[in-house]
């Protein structure tokens, strides 16, 4: 009856839908080139005590926050290498941008023989400085004496998002005629084939579209340039592929308006429900408090809205329009053909062996993953030979180091200065972190009265803690929370911890405190959502088991490709928020086959009541599909791997690694097999006739 009315609603508003959607994408797709313009940085900003530090660093202690580097090195004497430096910033200081600049040459320790750093601040803020980078680097002056490269958090984010775009561009440009090729064997006509293209790019630029807009509003991360294109190419074409191939088996055997009407009642109840899974592996990224996390899933849940409302709006009317052409194409290969009917056979005839073999070709995947680390993305994103990165390690290499790290610590007094009882609590203060055995050295008014100004301004304190551990290490991690607990509960003096170790710290607790959150309501509204459509209490339970096996066995092949240098010429840590986007976007992703094979089946098995038939024939007339889905979700993913951005390049590889499982090893030997040994249990559900 639904079905019914919708496609009545459909033939009855046809012209006005298709001109909906056709000024959707020119207008939409018009703004979606510009949405490069509202992004701003990675979006792991977390809104704890690092922040507020920062900001009382640059506002009482002159400290710019996240300042522009300007890092020189010296090719000649030392008098023409000052010299150098001093007309570098006399050039800088011509722009209007510029607040402040921090010289080698009146402060200590920003200064050696070889190798100097300024510190620039501007009055614009984040993502407004990326023009004035530009201008920077055309006033650094060239000279045979000394050189000048540019670095810092908001140099090497543009950089970040300029490669982005190149990566999202390069990744198009392969992804999209792949994805046609693959289309075009599997359905064996141009029509059939350009139908899914058209609805994914129809898709993306819409998304894109709207974005644009959304990001005048609220803050963006730079990852949604590449994750919108990524996921919704994927998703949409994924979505029209089954209908287009269910429209072309059914009008073989049907009118063309019942084949039409089958093919919504029975593909696209599977796009629905893929539809809704994906929506609540979204959903549950929402939980980590951090704008990454939360701009990403919006992006994504708009891109799966756009798919969904062309597969149930606009798809109908171009199959009512084009069906003469699509029957005249190459019918579908017959299940008896496909080879895939032999996979399913020998699942199905040697369950125990077929199952045990595919679980030990997983295990052995699962075992790097034991190995993965993780870490903050920094300048060592970009490759080798940018700039920003260039002059980003040699500023650490002869200004920081490697074993040691720099913590800044605010005490505040109640009044508006402080007193004398304020002072004894911040010597206390000062006495118990050099007591500390991870504490090296502690810099405050305490250590050197000369620079009380420094040190000190009205009611705030700042101490300088150094610790004998790396910035990413686990004990400096603990560290900081030991001491920032010891602030919070301190009534005689409180205090702020602050640093890049701090930001590090808070990221991994912003993440890690909510991921039980993330997989409980991931997997216990899966749950309920596979138990209402296939009305069994194992299918849903099996269906998230494999997904989970399927991810398990990518993180840890992405784990040996980057930490062994396998891909690429060093090694990587995996960026931390990965992991997290393939699971929440994968997990979604992956129950589009799952759904799709399993509808299939269950629909034989209403029929027949036979659960080996059900899964030899249910398997056989949609495996083709799989792996033409498949295919087209690692053509769009694996070119990012060829990116410029690490965390890019683990993107795609880690989706493609897991998809490729899940369409293989999973689907294709692991689900029959246990569906055959599960047998009528499959279908449980008590109290269900």
């Amino acid at each position: 009856m639904v079905v019914q009315w919708l496609l009545s609603s459909l033939m009855q508003h046809r012209r006005s839908i298709m001109l909906f959607w056709l000024l959707v994408l020119l207008l939409l797709g018009f703004f979606s080139v510009r949405l490069p313009l509202v992004l701003q940085d990675h979006g792991l900003m977390p809104s704890g005590a690092y922040a507020i530090v920062q900001d009382r660093l640059a506002s009482d202690f002159h400290m710019p926050d996240d300042p522009v580097m300007i890092v020189f090195e010296n090719k000649s004497s030392v008098k023409q290498f000052r010299a150098y430096i001093d007309q570098t910033l006399q050039n800088v200081q011509q722009l209007k941008s510029v607040k402040t600049i921090q010289s080698p040459l009146l402060y200590a320790g920003m200064m050696n023989k070889n190798y100097a750093y300024a510190l620039l601040s501007f009055h614009e803020k984040g993502s407004q400085i990326a023009p004035i980078i530009d201008q920077l680097n055309s006033l650094l002056p060239q000279s045979q004496y000394a050189s000048a490269k540019l670095t810092g958090k908001p140099v090497v984010q543009a950089d970040v998002n300029k490669a982005s775009l190149r990566d999202l561009t390069h990744a198009e440009r392969i992804g999209i005629p792949i994805a046609f090729i693959i289309l075009w064997i599997a359905f064996g006509g141009l029509v059939s084939a350009l139908i899914p293209i058209v609805i994914g790019v129809i898709t993306v630029a819409s998304t894109m579209g709207i974005m644009y807009f959304v990001g005048q509003k609220i803050e963006l991360s730079n990852f949604v340039l590449n994750v919108i294109p990524m996921v919704g190419l994927a998703l949409s074409i994924d979505f029209a592929l089954l209908i287009v191939n269910r429209f072309r088996e059914e009008l073989q055997l049907k009118p063309v308006q019942q084949a039409l009407h089958a093919t919504i009642a029975s593909a696209g109840r599977a796009v629905l429900y893929s539809a809704l899974c994906f929506f609540l592996g979204l959903a549950g990224i929402m939980f980590i408090p951090l704008p990454l996390f939360h701009s990403v899933a919006l992006g994504a849940i708009i891109v799966l809205t756009i798919a969904v409302m062309l597969v149930f709006t606009l798809m109908p009317i171009i199959l009512l329009s084009l069906w003469r052409i699509i029957k005249s194409e190459r019918p579908p290969v017959r299940a008896r053909h496909s080879i895939w009917l032999a996979l399913s056979r020998l699942a199905v005839k040697r369950p125990v062996v077929t199952g045990a073999i595919a679980i030990l070709l997983l295990v052995l995947c699962f075992i790097p993953l034991f190995s993965m680390k993780l870490s903050v993305p920094d300048a060592s994103s970009l490759p080798q030979s940018y700039p920003s990165r260039i002059a980003f390690e040699s500023y650490e290499a002869h200004f920081t180091s490697v074993s040691t790290t720099d913590v800044a610590i605010i005490a505040e007094a109640s009044a508006n200065r402080f007193n004398k009882d304020d002072l004894y609590h911040a010597y206390k203060l000062v006495k118990k972190l050099q007591a500390d055995p991870n504490v090296l050295v502690v810099k405050s008014i305490f250590t050197n009265t000369e620079l009380y100004r420094y040190y000190q301004n009205g009611n705030r304190m700042l101490m300088l803690v150094t610790l004998q551990s790396e910035k990413s290490a686990e004990a400096t991690r603990d560290w900081l929370r030991k001491w920032e607990i010891e602030g919070r509960a301190s009534a005689d003096l409180p205090f702020l911890v602050g640093g890049e170790a701090k930001y590090e710290q808070e990221v991994f607790d912003a993440i890690f405190t909510n991921l039980n959150k993330v997989f409980l309501f991931i997997l216990t509204t899966t749950y309920v959502l596979l138990l209402v459509a296939f009305r069994s209490l194992l299918i849903p339970v099996k269906t998230i088991l494999m997904n989970l096996m399927s991810l398990g066995a990518a993180f840890g092949i992405l784990t040996w490709l980057f930490q062994k240098g396998i891909i690429g010429a060093e090694p990587e840590n995996i960026a931390i928020m990965i992991p997290v986007f393939i699971f929440g976007l994968v997990f979604g992703i992956s129950m589009d086959y799952g759904v799709f094979l399993l509808s299939r089946i269950f629909e034989e098995y209403k029929i027949t009541s036979d659960n080996k038939h059900a899964v030899i024939t249910g398997l056989a007339s949609i495996s083709r599909l799989i792996s033409a889905a498949a295919g087209i979700m690692i053509a769009v993913t694996v070119p990012f791997a060829f990116g410029e951005v690490v965390g890019v390049k683990q993107l795609g590889i880690g989706i493609a690694a897991a998809i490729l499982i899940d369409a293989t090893i999973i689907r294709m030997v692991l689900v029959p097999a246990v569906m055959v040994l599960l047998g009528k249990w499959n279908w449980w559900l008590p109290g269900a006739k």
